[in-house]
């Protein structure tokens, strides 16, 4: 059997030579994965994030993913360029759902210049289109911010669960390093009905507690990385009703391919990744991704 191409839209043309010009095939995404038996969904991605050697469209980018059996997309904003991005990217395919809001390590920022409650007033607004389902990402980063930072984390998160929870949207959640204290924010707020943690990045105990809440989690690339244990522990225990399946597009590109440009249509490495760790049949993990990500965010259609 011949190996997997990469898909149309992530090829550069050819150049016409071997010399000057060449990126570094780090820049190159990986062939396309064989489709899987049954079409699942990428939870999180950017395409508004530019990386590999030259931009994809919308629709190439969607075209490749459903090759490969990943038929639709929920495009995440970050701050409010990017969000803005997500709801006219939501009117121009339907195969895309919307998440809208202020990162948290960008929420700072905003504080700073004195913009935060105009910025948060505007990811509302736009949170009001049909098509974004979510309000995210946000949370806590403890990695990136520190100090006076982190009360500014803080208050955008709470600010964020408070918009989720009157415009009945699901809340996707950025946690790094910070798993305790949102898990903290999350009681003291009071969680919206559908909470999903993004790039599920704790362990068998961080699972627990979602399992008790009835919490999503979202596996990405990480899963497959060797330092990885932690999320492998994790997925043993996860309900099964509540695991989802995203790439973080164009970061964390699933192994073999880590440190080259992701997309959606890695999303098979990932979930074939996630059957064989649990033993699970493939068509079988697919069909629950599936009916999850509904559940979590609503019908495509």
């Amino acid at each position: 059997m011949c190996s997997p191409q990469t898909p149309d839209a992530y090829r550069e043309p050819s150049t016409g030579g071997s010399q000057g010009g060449a990126a570094s095939p780090k820049r190159e995404y990986p062939p396309a994965p064989e489709p899987l038996p049954v079409p699942v969904m990428d939870n999180h991605t950017h395409l508004d994030f530019p990386d590999g050697k030259g931009p994809v469209g919308i629709a190439e980018a969607l075209d490749a993913a459903a090759a490969v059996g990943v038929q639709g997309a929920v495009q995440v904003g970050c701050d409010l360029e990017s969000s803005r991005f997500t709801v006219q990217a939501v009117q121009q395919d339907d195969r895309l759902l919307g998440a809208v809001a202020l990162h948290p390590n960008d929420a700072p920022g905003y504080a700073a210049r004195g913009e935060l409650e105009d910025a948060l007033a505007e990811i509302e607004e736009l949170a009001s289109h049909p098509r974004i389902r979510a309000i995210g990402e946000t949370g806590l980063d403890f990695f990136r911010t520190e100090g006076e930072g982190l009360a500014h984390q803080r208050y955008s998160f709470r600010r964020h669960i408070d918009i989720a929870k009157r415009l009945d949207l699901t809340l996707q959640i950025h946690d790094r390093d910070a798993h305790a204290d949102v898990v903290q924010v999350l009681a003291e707020e009071g969680a919206p009905d559908r909470v999903v943690f993004h790039c599920f990045s704790g362990d068998e105990e961080l699972a627990a507690v979602c399992n008790r809440e009835g919490w999503y989690m979202s596996f990405a690339g990480t899963l497959t990385f060797r330092n990885a244990a932690n999320l492998r522990s994790a997925l043993a225990v996860a309900d099964p009703e509540l695991v989802l399946v995203e790439t973080d597009a164009p970061f964390l590109t699933p192994h073999p391919h880590r440190g080259r440009p992701n997309a959606s249509y890695m999303v098979p490495y990932t979930v074939r990744a996630m059957a064989e760790l649990t033993g699970t049949d493939l068509a079988e993990l697919c069909t629950g991704i599936s009916s999850n990500t509904v559940r979590a965010y609503g019908s495509w259609g």
